[in-house]
């Protein structure tokens, strides 16, 4: 019998299974490239709606206390003080029916990886090791701690332009363009979502963020706010 014929008819050829083993680890590549996509796609929709919420909160906290935005907390250390009613991670929860951090942090109960949490951000890759984890940052150059007076909102000239909060490295309470550690991060493969002052959010790339390099002064993208605490923003 002919030995071709012999390997049809008792199964496949050594070649057809070498084809259809390719065959088969493509379609798994595949599988996993769009799945790693959507999971990106849902992270990012994730923190940017987390972002809309602080958004809302930061808007009905300006509306009563005179116009006033809360406190940025601590600015280039890593977050330590956590009971201060004025930083925004205090302040802003009860507007949302959520805990405020220092709830959180007394009753042994902070975010942690993974946890499905207002304050974190789903796609950045928190380590077990942060003391006090948080995925979200507010602009280390509004309401710092050595003006005495939080920055009104009336004083802001482009509120669609200056960014009120962005994704954080984890540690860091405040965030600045930088290549320090309190640098903004863009968690969702090269892309961050940036929360800006009159509550909308828009997502970019690392580059026009300037994640780990600098502020690259994009017109559209303000960290810069017009007001008195400008004269800080060449320490960040």
């Amino acid at each position: 019998m002919n030995r071709s014929h012999a390997g049809f008819e008792n199964g496949f050829t050594l070649i057809e299974l070498m084809v259809t083993m390719v065959l088969v680890a493509a379609l798994c590549l595949i599988g996993f490239s769009v799945g790693k996509k959507a999971m990106v796609r849902s992270h990012q929709s994730a923190s940017a709606s987390n972002l809309r919420q602080w958004g809302v909160a930061m808007a009905l906290y300006s509306i009563d206390q005179n116009g006033r935005l809360p406190r940025r907390g601590q600015g280039r250390q890593k977050l330590g003080i956590v009971n201060r009613p004025e930083d925004w991670f205090n302040a802003l929860p009860p507007y949302l029916n959520a805990p405020t951090y220092r709830e959180l942090a007394e009753g042994n109960m902070l975010p942690k990886p993974g946890d499905a949490s207002i304050f974190l951000c789903p796609g950045s890759k928190l380590s077990p090791t942060v003391k006090h984890p948080l995925g979200y940052g507010m602009n280390m150059n509004l309401s710092p701690w050595n003006f005495p007076q939080a920055t009104l909102l009336s004083n802001i000239e482009s509120p669609s332009k200056v960014v009120f909060m962005a994704e954080a490295p984890g540690d860091y309470s405040s965030v600045y363009p930088s290549r320090a550690g309190y640098s903004l991060i863009a968690p969702h493969d090269g892309m961050g979502n940036i929360l800006f002052l009159d509550g909308h959010v828009a997502a970019y790339h690392s580059d026009e963020l300037g994640c780990q390099k600098g502020d690259p002064k994009r017109p559209g993208i303000s960290w810069k706010t017009g007001t008195d605490s400008d004269a800080n923003s060449d320490m960040y």
